[in-house]
């Protein structure tokens, strides 16, 4: 039987990009095909400005059981995770940063590259079934799409350290307390909650919500003192912006506002 190759789905929702990891016979499991088209999907939503939010999810009963090692093995010497400067990487740890905001769904299993993925999201809802391991050190490698450095952040060094170095399972009540999602749900579909909160970070005025993103980013990628640098810059495009006046109007005359992006 030939092994079927990894996709991801795509669905504009008004402002909102849907993408879904589409390869449900197979767990989700990430080969170099799924890897390269989830690059893809995120580059079409930095560059449409149309598109205010992202929301990953999955078809299926789990998001992802992880890296395909049998089929990524003799490709990740070659570099299937070298990502150009002109491709969004997923996992946000090379080529072009994403500066529009993203949120994850997850369910069932969540595991390795799964995790990494979710943590560069802004925001995280899991099921209340869902399972987790970063379990890299068991399999001879260790996590190289961002967990050791955002897990610790997440969770601190002794928090984070247990599992990263065992690669024992963990749960979502876990993962909350370690602050490496945002909300469990009981709904069996988390994406019912991502599209939630998707819409209302839609609704917000475009250049704002980047703006305060590329704060945050700096924050963390580069240091506290670099953002607090660039503060005065990112606010002075935003005062004279037209959702600024649209913002304040708004407010005046207690209506919901109308943000256009410009």
């Amino acid at each position: 039987m030939q092994h079927p190759h990894g996709k991801v789905s795509r669905e504009i929702r008004g402002h909102i990009f849907l993408i879904g990891l589409d390869r449900a016979e197979k767990r989700n499991a990430f080969d170099s095909h799924m890897i390269h088209d989830l690059s893809l999907a995120l580059t079409e939503y930095e560059d449409n400005p149309e598109l205010r939010c992202a929301v990953i999810f999955a078809h299926g009963q789990h998001f992802t059981a992880g890296l395909d090692l049998v089929e990524l093995q003799p490709k990740l010497s070659e570099g299937v995770f070298n990502f150009s400067d002109n491709r969004v990487n997923p996992w946000g740890t090379t080529g072009r940063q994403r500066s529009k905001p993203l949120v994850t769904a997850v369910q069932g299993y969540c595991y390795t590259a799964g995790i990494e993925l979710m943590l560069n999201s802004e925001l995280v809802i899991a099921s209340e079934n869902t399972q987790f391991t970063q379990i890299e050190v068991q399999r001879g490698i260790l996590p190289f799409g961002g967990a050791t450095v955002r897990f610790v952040q997440a969770a601190g060094w002794a928090k984070a350290m247990k599992y990263i170095l065992t690669g024992d399972m963990f749960y979502a009540e876990d993962a909350y307390r370690m602050n490496l999602i945002t909300e469990i749900t009981s709904d069996s579909n988390p994406l019912n909650r991502a599209l939630e909160l998707a819409e209302r970070i839609a609704a917000a005025a475009p250049l704002a919500v980047q703006a305060a993103l590329k704060s945050a980013h700096q924050a963390f990628l580069h240091s506290p003192e670099v953002a607090f640098q660039s503060l005065q810059q990112l606010l002075m495009p935003l005062l004279n912006s037209e959702d600024a006046q649209e913002g304040v109007m708004a407010m005046l005359e207690r209506r919901t506002p109308r943000f256009k992006g410009k």
